[in-house]
């Protein structure tokens, strides 16, 4: 493990099971933990969530490079969503195609038509990167998508510090357990949640989480439920269809659920097609939109996080349009950006469907979908082009670079799984927070990281989905 854990330590086998006890028993006390979904009582049954043993080894100027490029992303997602001409002909092609995006779309206009009710904008995001590795064996930042409608693992991100720590103290390793970083997104979050709640102007009023009807990783949200009742602001957590049964709109358009007014609705379920379910979830999905609630993400952040969006905005002179005179910034943000490519038809697609046929293991090709799982890999991006690569269904996805990061050894601590060594690669996120009243940027900031690590032989999948695992830069 290269400037890492030493590999008469990661060898060890007596040394590596007494540490994996020591980890697992320290992120229960740390509350790192899911809920067992797959049982009876999953809403009483709990393990840690899954993580690594060891921190993964960072280039400090890499980790320092996406922090520090944090906030120009949210400035770019807020400048997009202000951008109505933008947007519609970014998402012309795919919504002719998506009937989800294009539902979504919908929402978007009804809400223009009516004039916005809310001045207040709040945007949660985290941008994802791999440390791509090039042919002379030098890495550098690519970013793989920026999410901006419920990034996950704010919270328990917060707490896995203090877990490597302690396992590489009980290895022998003090020097290296100094270099894993504070951080707690959970409590950035939480202020960016606090202020927009503050603008809205009613101590009366509630923060909404809108969740799913069973919430495998619910201590995530915990956490940032517990920051914001210590500044005394009071959370519900509410679905979709309690929504639909007990909201209402009143005169001035404020929000009501269960009779409580509601001052900032937090989205953690409505991204994919299936979280709806019904036409009531629908129209739940747009009283909430329409009201005078801040929404994070409100609809015009939830579309502008798609990746055709992303794949627009990687075109050459895009940038310039929304960073007019900060060329410093163009450059920065450009140089995260891996190889996006448009599939619409005519002949530039034609161009990427026959590159990525000839060439599949090169590419990603990405649906408009978010959760992990979602993408399209090697001999199967064949298959999906061969069958659409004549219609225009086709502009339902875009295709990326793959980006090759170095593999690294690492133990994947999970439920009832072998202990064994694994080569992982790893997905590094960074949190980004903003607040906007009107015209006026009340607040921009990173807020903190996230690590996710998989074993080398899975493509694609998060740790919702089972694959990834929780994990720490060390750096380096």
């Amino acid at each position: 493990m290269a400037q890492g854990i030493p590999d008469e330590v990661m060898m060890n086998a007596a040394l590596i099971r007494e540490l994996a006890d020591v980890a697992k028993d320290a992120a229960l006390v740390h509350g790192i933990l899911m809920r067992i979904q797959e049982t009876p009582n999953s809403s009483e049954l709990v393990t840690y969530a899954p993580f690594t043993l060891f921190p993964t080894p960072v280039p400090r100027s890499l980790f320092l490079q996406a922090l520090a490029v944090q906030t120009h992303y949210n400035t770019l997602v807020d400048r997009v969503c202000q951008d109505v001409d933008f947007l519609q002909d970014a998402l012309a092609s795919t919504i002719a195609v998506d009937d989800f995006t294009a539902r979504l779309f919908r929402i978007h206009q009804q809400v223009l038509k009516e004039g916005r009710s809310q001045s207040v904008t709040l945007g949660l995001n985290r941008s994802d990167y791999m440390l791509d590795q090039g042919e002379d064996g030098t890495p550098s930042l690519k970013q793989i998508e920026i999410n901006t409608f419920a990034a996950s693992f704010g919270g328990l991100s917060s707490r896995t510090p203090d877990v490597h720590r302690h396992v590489l103290k009980a290895a022998g390793r003090l020097e290296e357990s100094q270099r894993v970083l504070d951080n707690n997104p959970a409590a950035g979050l939480a202020r960016a949640i606090a202020t927009a709640w503050e603008l809205y102007g009613s101590d009366r009023a509630v923060v909404m989480f809108l969740v799913e009807e069973t919430q495998r990783n619910i201590f995530d949200q915990r956490y940032i439920e517990y920051e914001l009742w210590k500044r005394n602001i009071h959370t519900i957590r509410r679905r979709f269809d309690d929504v639909y049964k007990t909201g209402s709109l009143d005169q001035d358009k404020r929000l009501f659920v269960d009779g409580k007014e509601v001052a900032v609705v937090y989205f953690r379920n409505g991204y994919m097609p299936q979280n709806y379910t019904s036409e009531q979830t629908w129209e739940a999905r747009l009283m909430m939109e329409r009201s005078l609630a801040a929404k994070c993400p409100d609809i015009s952040t939830h579309l502008a996080g798609t990746k055709k969006v992303q794949q627009v905005l990687a075109r050459p002179g895009v940038l310039e349009r929304f960073f007019p005179g900060q060329p410093e910034v163009v450059e920065q943000v450009r140089a995260t950006f891996a190889g996006l490519y448009t599939l619409d038809m005519g002949a530039e697609g034609d161009k990427t469907v026959e590159m990525a046929l000839a060439s599949p293991d090169r590419f990603v090709l990405k649906p408009q979908r978010e959760g992990g799982g979602n993408n399209i890999y090697g001999s199967e991006i064949c298959q999906v082009l061969e069958g659409v690569k004549h219609s225009s269904e086709r502009t339902a996805y875009i295709l990326m670079d793959k980006i090759r990061p170095a593999p690294v050894q690492n133990y994947l601590l999970r439920r009832d799984a072998p202990l064994r060594i694994s080569n992982c690669l790893s997905e590094l996120g960074v949190f980004g927070v903003y607040v906007r009243k009107g015209e006026s940027m009340v607040m921009n900031e990173c807020v903190g990281h996230l690590l996710r690590t998989k074993s080398s032989e899975h493509e694609d999948g998060g740790v919702a989905a089972g694959v990834a695992v929780l994990d720490n830069p060390l750096l380096v």
